[in-house]
């Protein structure tokens, strides 16, 4: 099995960040099995077309916009994930979307997608998240524990009380 776990967003726009800084932190919580790579996608595009193909599963962390209350955790998976880059928050999803839709194009698509993350509070020059989405980072880094649980492999926290 192969598995991505992508940190997308640029650290320059407070909340925008929160998937980067999800995968700073994630293998600093979490003992993450050998089948799964962290990969920090900052504002990444084509570049990530052959570390993204034929995987098993991706599993994507970012701002999204969903129209919830600001700080709000959100998880998008099946006919959610094409509907998330229509709606642009920053530049970085336009070439995460080619990618995708390449990979798709050429066969080697990852057979499964989630975006997990949460409704940013600010978008504001700022390299510090805000402290709403701050504070959601234990529950999000969870959440992509239990994404990966859902996928059939264990990452036990590194610490008794880690989140």
């Amino acid at each position: 099995m192969r598995v991505v776990v992508l940190g997308a967003g640029n650290i320059l726009l407070s909340d925008e960040g929160i998937g980067v800084r999800v995968i700073e932190r994630l293998p600093l919580a979490y003992h993450l099995p050998p089948e799964v790579s962290v990969i920090d996608g900052g504002t990444c595009g084509m570049e990530m077309l052959e570390d993204l193909e034929d995987l098993d599963a991706l599993v994507m962390v970012d701002a999204i916009r969903g129209g919830e209350a600001p700080g709000t955790l959100i998880r998008l998976v099946g006919d959610a994930v094409p509907v998330f880059f229509k709606t642009k928050l920053s530049p970085h999803q336009i070439g995460l979307s080619d990618v995708l839709a390449t990979l798709e194009l050429v066969g080697k698509a990852p057979k499964t997608t989630a975006i997990l993350g949460v409704q940013p509070v600010s978008l504001a020059l700022g390299m510090e998240l805000t402290p709403e989405v701050e504070e959601k980072m234990p529950e999000l880094m969870r959440m992509v524990v239990d994404e990966l649980a859902l996928l059939g492999l264990t990452a036990p926290s590194i610490a008794a009380g880690a989140t």
